[in-house]
């Protein structure tokens, strides 16, 4: 398993790009060190936008529910300060990224690290799965309930999990002795037809 630490987020979000008609309603983090969960950070952020209906019904955040949580601004300061320079996960992290991204950059703070995808490293490591949707792979892997998916707590320990879950078969399955984020932000680049081919050279073999 990863020994070093990593922080693993999740947003919740009015829709799926960024922008002033497009906010972030709720983050997570879970902060991962010596292949456990050690920490972790939650809260609504109100950037002053309603919650379409359907994301409502997604997700059970509400535009009420929004009015009294903090200025998103003042959130991402928090996260700032609770995540440092830790490197980053979420699932389908193209995702979070832009978003992390877009609110740090209203505060005018830039990211340092870089994400990992446990989307794209289950694909590649847990081809046999039914699909790769972060519910199914929690379930088909046995990993622990969370809570009620689409919350970003619940997204955020499931995505923690499925990665402590992965970096485990790297280790057992194919021999690798230490797992790195660094390791993981580059097999989730290898073609999933080579992974085997690439795994063995990590190894030495």
């Amino acid at each position: 398993m990863t020994q070093e630490r990593i922080a693993v987020i999740d947003f919740e979000t009015t829709g799926i790009t960024p922008s002033d008609f497009c906010r972030a309603t709720e983050i997570a983090v879970v902060i991962v060190e010596q292949g456990r969960i050690v920490d972790r950070y939650q809260s609504l952020m109100n950037a002053g936008l309603r919650v379409p209906a359907f994301i409502e019904q997604l997700t059970g955040i509400s535009t009420a529910m929004l009015r009294s949580a903090p200025p998103a601004g003042e959130v991402m300061e928090a996260v700032h300060e609770f995540v440092g320079a830790t490197p980053l996960v979420a699932h389908n992290a193209s995702f979070d990224q832009r978003f992390w991204d877009a609110e740090m950059a209203r505060i005018r703070r830039s990211r340092a690290q870089s994400f990992a995808c446990s989307l794209l490293l289950a694909r590649r490591l847990l081809p046999e799965a039914p699909n790769h949707k972060l519910g199914t792979l929690n379930t088909w892997a046995r990993l622990p309930q969370t809570g009620r998916a689409h919350r970003a707590m619940a997204d955020a320990e499931m995505a923690a999990n499925l990665t402590l879950h992965l970096t485990g078969r790297l280790r057992e399955r194919h021999g690798l002795s230490h797992v790195s984020h660094a390791l993981l932000c580059k097999l989730q680049k290898v073609p999933a037809a080579k992974i085997g081919e690439h795994l063995r050279r990590q190894r030495g073999d």
